[in-house]
């Protein structure tokens, strides 16, 4: 990874479609990695897939002044949301989250990036636990 790109891999989880959900995200830059997650009572799992994005990118906006000259990697094993970015896929459902993932990448340089999950992504598989674990606190 060069110092100029940030890389963030997301997930979501469900326990049940729709049921309580969870999100995480782990973020890399300048050599310093973040994990961030959440989730909700009752959602389904590409919500939770979108607002891992949606939550990635709202932090780092926070936390990091200047994004116009990094570019994003975003690893993703959605493969709708990878195909609706790279191969502009109809935006079917969800539209709430369609048009907040829109804003927050509104003037970034994001390249989508698909992953096969539940693989040998340490990211990914990472991305996942934090997803599931926040699917278990509405489950106990």
């Amino acid at each position: 990874m060069e110092n100029s790109e940030i890389h963030i891999h997301t997930d979501g989880s469900c326990s049940g479609n729709p049921g309580p959900g969870g999100w995480g995200a782990v973020i890399h830059f300048e050599d310093q990695e973040f994990r961030l997650s959440g989730g909700e009572k009752d959602t389904t799992n590409n919500r939770m897939e979108m607002k891992a994005i949606i939550e990635a990118l709202k932090w780092l906006k926070k936390e990091k002044e200047n994004l116009a000259d990094k570019t994003i990697k975003i690893f993703s094993d959605s493969n709708l949301i990878i195909q609706t970015m790279n191969q502009g896929w109809k935006k079917k459902a969800n539209q709430d989250l369609w048009a907040e993932i829109d804003k927050q990448r509104a003037w970034l340089n994001i390249t989508w990036k698909w992953v096969k999950g539940h693989a040998n992504n340490k990211y990914n598989n990472l991305a996942d636990e934090l997803a599931v674990s926040e699917t278990q606190k509405f489950l106990s």
